[in-house]
């Protein structure tokens, strides 16, 4: 068994996920994003869709970004 990088669960289940250079072990998906989903720069929520990313910060929608000062920014175009 491996036990979660995330919550210490030692599971039969577990399963690795890598991203560029790092990786982690995971039990669920629900761990995998705490640990490797980007966080909004505006409100902090994990990324888990498309986000928006202005300038190199990334933010969870357009509604975050224009709270930052990132005018013209939509979630659709």
């Amino acid at each position: 068994m491996a036990t979660c990088d995330t919550c210490g669960n030692d599971y039969d289940k577990a399963f690795t996920i890598t991203q560029g250079d790092r990786s982690g072990t995971f039990d669920s998906f629900e761990c995998a994003a705490h640990a490797l989903a980007p966080t909004c720069s505006h409100c902090g929520c994990r990324i888990l869709g498309h986000g928006v990313e202005v300038d190199g910060t990334i933010f969870c929608c357009a509604h975050c970004a224009d709270h930052q000062g990132a005018g013209g920014v939509a979630d659709r175009a």
